[in-house]
């Protein structure tokens, strides 16, 4: 996978000029892509880091004391809220291990941003962790009588906390860092929000079997597989 730090110029009024003059055919999106941003793709992440990061005095602190995280490619945008994209303009959009930091009613808006950013016939992608495989292993290894059954199964889904934050240094990692997963997903739970959004086409996917040689850029196996167990990997149409 590619992590290219150059700089992608975007500003909206930007890039509805180059798309109106045909500069941005084959305009691909990623949101929530932290620092692995491909130059050739337009990205978005929602870190309260990234937006400290973006103010000039803030920044020349970070950049003098702790470094900068993100990429100067990345720009801030929260999906439940919308992107600064003009609709029907990408070819493809991206999301790994995104959807599960999100409140369970934040999804259904989530995905309906997605899909007006999209083209018809638009490819959208994504990846969670999956509830399914992780259900399973719990109710196998507790009818075996384990103890550790229970704690195995939430450490593994990241929902709750195992320890509370007791210094200001932990709080501000447990604010900043968006680690704990909020919801969880199966295949026919996401179907069916995907489907209520207006997509079409739903089916899972794999690693490496986009039709669109672009998401090569951005599909990484480290995200794809959890433990030798498939993550939920999706794809979708926009209609």
């Amino acid at each position: 996978m590619s992590c290219d730090r150059q700089l992608f110029e975007f500003t909206p009024t930007a890039l509805r000029s180059r798309i109106s003059a045909g500069l941005d055919e084959r305009l691909h999106v990623q949101y929530g892509g932290g620092i692995c941003v491909p130059a050739e793709w337009l990205n978005f992440d929602v870190s309260p880091r990234l937006r400290l990061e973006r103010i000039p005095g803030v920044r020349r602190i970070f950049s003098a004391t702790i470094g900068l995280l993100f990429p100067p490619n990345v720009r801030f945008g929260d999906i439940v809220r919308g992107l600064p994209i003009p609709g029907k303009s990408a070819y493809g959009v991206y999301c790994s291990h995104v959807l599960e930091h999100l409140a369970r009613d934040d999804l259904s808006p989530a995905l309906r941003n997605t899909l007006r950013i999209l083209r018809p016939g638009g490819i959208f992608r994504l990846v969670v962790p999956d509830l399914h495989w992780r259900a399973l292993r719990y109710v196998a290894a507790a009818a075996s009588g384990k103890d550790s059954a229970a704690d195995q199964f939430m450490s593994s889904t990241n929902v709750g906390r195992g320890t509370r934050p007791k210094s200001l240094v932990s709080h501000a990692r447990a604010y900043f860092g968006h680690s704990p997963h909020l919801w969880m997903y199966d295949f026919a739970s996401l179907k069916a929000g995907l489907e209520d959004a207006g997509f079409v086409a739903i089916r899972r996917c794999e690693l490496g079997d986009a039709c669109d040689r672009m998401f090569d850029l951005v599909e990484e196996h480290g995200r794809f597989f959890d433990n030798g167990e498939r993550e939920l990997a999706i794809e979708a149409a926009a209609p």
